[in-house]
C-alpha cells in the first residue's frame, strides 16, 4: 500500500455489485482481510472495498482515509512488513496495531546500494525480522528486504510484460533478484534465464521457484556483464530492471537479444527521451516509453520497450 502526502492512498480492493457490497464487506472483515483505515468507494453500480493484501480478482484503486480510523504515518506495505518513511516508533506502534496481518515495522537505515542492491533496516515495532511472504497475482514469494532487493510497486509492470510474451519465447531477466519477473513471465515463456550477482537473491529465487512449482526458470549466479560469454544463445525478450545503473549494461543486452527481439529497459530519468539516443546508437528502436512511477520530485522511474533492429 502506498500512502501519499495529501491523504490519497492506493490499495488493493475487491470490486462487487453494490447490492452485494455489505455481504462482501462482512465476509472480508471476518477473514481479517478488510482494510478498515480506508473508505469503500462507489464506482457506478459497483462498490470498491479496500483489502489489506492481494487476492484473486483484486485490483488497485485510490481511496480516501476512513475518518473513523486515526491517520497513520506514511508507509509501504510489503507482505507482513510495513516500511516507514520516518523514524517514528510511536507511529510504528500504531501501524502495527492497525492490521492483524502485520508482524513487523521497519525504517530503512540506508539507501539501496552496493553490487548486491541491498539496504539496512531498523526494526521499529514487532518481530525483529526483515523476511516476509508476498502474494502477487497468484504467485507467492518469500523475500528478505535486507538480503535482496524487492519492489511490490512493479507488480502491474510484471503483468504487462507477461501479457506481451508469446508462447515458446526464451526470456532473459538480467537482474532477477528473488525472481518476481522471472516467475511471473514463466507462466507464458518456454524458458526464463534469471541472472543475479547476489547469492542470497539466487537462494531465495530457488525457494520461490519451488514454492510456485516453476520448472522453466534457470537461475544463474553471475555478473550480467559476463552473460554473453556464458550463455551460447540469444533471447526473444530481455528484462533489465536495474534503474539506477542499467544503462551501462545496454550493450550486453543487445548482444544477448535476437534481431527483432524486445528489451524492456527500466531507468530513472529526469527528462523524457533521456536514453533514446543511446538506444538508437546501439541498434534499437524505442517502441514505447512510459512512466512506471514517481521516484522523486526531479526523477521518475521509466521503462523503454526497445525492439532490436534486424541485422
Amino acid at each position: 500500500m502506498m500512502v501519499g502526502d495529501r491523504g490519497e492512498t492506493e490499495q488493493w480492493c475487491m470490486r462487487v455489485n453494490a447490492r452485494k457490497g455489505e455481504e462482501m464487506r462482512q465476509a472480508l472483515s471476518g477473514e481479517g482481510a478488510l482494510d478498515r483505515t480506508l473508505k469503500p468507494r462507489v464506482d457506478g453500480n459497483a462498490l470498491l472495498i479496500p483489502i489489506v493484501d492481494w487476492r484473486e480478482g483484486a485490483q488497485r484503486c485510490a481511496f480516501d482515509p476512513n475518518p473513523e480510523r486515526p491517520a497513520l504515518p506514511r508507509h509501504d506495505m510489503i507482505g507482513g512488513i510495513a516500511v516507514m518513511q520516518e523514524h517514528d516508533k510511536d507511529g510504528a506502534a500504531r501501524i502495527l496495531a492497525s492490521r492483524p496481518s502485520l508482524h513487523t515495522v521497519l525504517y530503512p537505515g540506508s539507501e539501496v546500494g552496493g553490487e548486491f542492491r541491498t539496504r539496512r533496516f531498523d526494526v521499529l515495532a514487532g518481530m525483529p525480522t526483515t523476511q516476509t511472504h508476498v502474494m502477487e497475482y497468484g504467485h507467492r514469494f518469500t523475500i528478505d528486504l535486507s538480503a535482496a532487493y524487492f519492489s511490490p510497486r512493479l507488480a502491474t509492470e510484471r503483468q504487462r510484460i507477461t501479457s506481451l510474451v508469446q508462447k515458446g519465447e526464451a526470456v532473459l531477466d538480467m537482474f532477477a533478484g528473488v525472481g518476481p519477473f522471472a516467475i511471473t513471465l514463466a507462466d507464458h515463456a518456454a524458458l526464463v534465464v534469471a541472472s543475479d550477482i547476489n547469492p542470497d537473491a539466487i537462494g531465495l529465487m530457488l525457494e520461490n521457484c519451488a514454492k510456485n512449482r516453476i520448472r522453466n526458470v534457470l537461475p544463474v549466479l553471475a555478473d550480467a556483464r559476463h552473460l554473453a560469454d556464458i550463455i551460447p544463445w540469444q533471447f526473444d525478450r530481455i528484462v533489465m530492471n536495474l534503474p539506477k545503473s542499467g544503462e551501462s549494461f545496454l550493450p550486453d543486452a543487445f548482444r544477448l537479444c535476437k534481431a527483432g527481439g524486445m528489451i524492456h529497459f527500466y531507468a530513472l530519468v529526469s527528462v523524457e527521451g533521456e536514453h533514446r539516443e543511446r538506444i538508437t546508437g546501439l541498434g534499437g528502436d524505442v517502441a514505447a516509453e512510459k512512466v512506471v512511477r514517481s521516484y522523486s520530485p526531479a526523477q521518475w522511474h521509466a521503462v523503454y520497450d526497445i525492439r532490436k533492429k534486424s541485422e
